[in-house]
C-alpha cells in the first residue's frame, strides 16, 4: 500500500513538473516563432483552429455515452461569449509575450489567485473577515503579488547571467524600445489575468447547464477561432501574414494545437483527482524559473536582477494567497464535519479551477465539474443545492 501511495505521488509530482515545461516550452516556441515574423492574431487563429480539428469528434461522442439536454440557442451564446473573453484574453497574452518575453508571462500568470481575489470583493462574492488569518494572508499576499509584478514591469537593474547566441536563429522585427515594449507587454499580461477570472465563472455557469466538457471545449475552440479570424483580418488584412512558413511558426502553431488542448487536461485531471488543487497550484511558480532557463539557453535572454527579483516577489505573494485559501478549505471542511452548511468562496474555487488552464489558456472543462460538485452545500431542508463561483 505504502508503494503504491509512493508510485502515485512520484506520478504526480512527474506530470506537473513536465506540464509546467510544456507551458514554458509552448510559450518559448511562440516567441521565436514572431520573431522570425509570424504575426500572433494569425497565430491565435490557427493554434485554436487546430484544437478545434482535433476536438471535432467531441460532441458526437457526448451525445452516445450521455444523456444531455438540447444544446440550446441560449447556451451557444453563452459559449460564444466565453470565446470573446477567452479570445481577448489570449491575444492580449500572446501580445504581451510579444513585446517582453515569456519569462514575464510565466511570472505574470502567479496573478491570478490575487486578481481573483480582488474581483470577488470587488463583486460581493466573498466577505473580506480581517480578523482571520488566511484572510490577512489572502491580502497581504495580494499586495506583495501585484508589487513584485510592478517591480518587474519597471525596474531592470544589471544583468546576472549574460546572454549568449540563442539555439534558435532569430530574426528580430523592428519593435519599440526595450523599456517601452517590456512595459507595454507587462500591461498586456496584466490585462490578459484579470479576464481569466471572469472567464472562468462564465465557464462553470455552462458546465452548470449542459455538463458536457470535451463538447464545450471544441465549441469554445471553434468560436475563439472566429473571434480571432475578425480580429486578425482587422488587423492584418489579406496579407502575406497568414501564410505560415514550413519552420518554427507550423512546428509552434501544431504543439500548442495538439499539446494545449489535449495532454495537460489529462494530467490535470488525474493529478486534481489523486493530490488536489492545493497540491497543483504549488507548481506554478516552478515555470519561472523553467522560462528563465529556456529563455537564457534558446531565445539569447539575458538575466536582469529586476526580472529576478519581481519573480521572487511574486513567487512569494502567490504562495501567501495558496495558504491562505487552504486554510479556507480547511475550516470549510472542518465545519462541514459538524454538520454545519459550508460553502466555498469564489477565490477558492476560481484558484483551484484556474490551475486547470492550459499553456495557450485552451480552458479544462473536464475539473469545472468536478470543482462544482465539491461546492454542493446542503440547505436546511437537506436538500443539496448548487453553489458555483458565489461565496456569498
Amino acid at each position: 500500500m505504502a508503494g503504491s501511495d509512493g508510485f502515485r505521488d512520484i506520478l504526480a509530482f512527474t506530470g506537473m513538473v513536465s506540464m509546467e515545461c510544456v507551458s514554458v516550452s509552448l510559450n518559448t516556441l511562440f516567441k521565436a516563432a514572431t520573431t522570425k515574423g509570424m504575426s500572433y492574431h494569425v497565430f491565435v487563429v490557427y493554434a485554436y483552429a487546430m484544437a478545434a480539428l482535433i476536438l471535432s469528434p467531441a460532441p458526437f461522442l457526448s451525445y452516445r455515452s450521455k444523456v444531455l439536454p438540447p444544446l440550446s440557442f441560449s447556451i451557444l451564446c453563452r459559449i460564444g461569449l466565453l470565446a470573446i473573453i477567452g479570445g481577448l484574453s489570449q491575444i492580449l497574452g500572446y501580445s504581451g509575450i510579444n513585446y517582453s518575453s515569456p519569462t514575464l508571462a510565466s511570472a505574470f500568470s502567479n496573478l491570478t489567485p490575487a486578481l481573483t481575489f480582488i474581483l470577488a470583493i470587488i463583486f460581493g462574492m466573498e466577505k473580506v473577515a480581517i480578523r482571520r488569518k488566511s484572510t490577512q494572508a489572502k491580502c497581504l499576499g495580494t499586495i506583495v503579488s501585484i508589487a513584485g509584478a510592478f517591480v518587474m514591469i519597471l525596474y531592470k537593474g544589471s544583468s546576472i547571467v549574460i546572454a549568449t547566441s540563442p539555439t534558435i536563429t532569430l530574426d528580430q522585427q523592428p519593435l519599440p524600445s526595450l523599456n517601452a515594449s517590456w512595459i507595454l507587454g507587462g500591461i498586456f499580461l496584466s490585462v490578459q489575468y484579470v479576464l481569466v477570472p471572469l472567464q472562468l465563472f462564465v465557464q462553470a455557469q455552462i458546465m452548470k447547464d449542459y455538463p458536457a466538457e470535451l463538447t464545450i471545449v471544441f465549441y469554445y475552440n471553434l468560436f475563439v477561432s472566429i473571434v480571432a479570424a475578425i480580429v486578425a483580418l482587422s488587423v492584418e488584412g489579406a496579407s502575406s501574414a497568414w501564410k505560415l512558413q514550413p519552420n518554427t511558426a507550423w512546428d509552434s502553431v501544431f504543439c500548442t494545437g495538439l499539446f494545449a488542448s489535449c495532454l495537460p487536461n489529462i494530467i490535470h485531471t488525474r493529478t486534481l483527482r489523486l493530490k488536489g488543487p492545493v497540491y497543483v497550484a504549488k507548481f506554478k511558480p516552478l515555470s519561472i524559473a523553467i522560462a528563465f532557463a529556456m529563455g537564457i539557453m534558446f531565445l539569447g535572454d539575458s538575466l536582469h536582477l529586476g526580472s529576478l527579483t519581481g519573480a521572487l516577489v511574486i513567487s512569494i505573494g502567490f504562495y501567501m494567497v495558496i495558504w491562505g485559501k487552504s486554510k479556507d478549505l480547511e475550516q470549510n471542511y472542518d465545519a462541514g464535519a459538524t454538520g454545519i452548511p459550508t460553502k466555498l468562496p469564489l477565490a477558492h474555487q476560481a484558484t483551484a479551477v484556474t490551475e486547470q488552464l492550459n499553456p495557450s489558456g485552451l480552458a479544462t472543462t473536464q475539473e469545472i465539474c468536478r470543482h462544482e460538485t465539491s461546492a454542493v452545500t446542503t440547505n436546511e431542508y437537506g436538500q443539496q443545492a448548487w453553489e458555483p463561483f458565489l461565496g456569498k
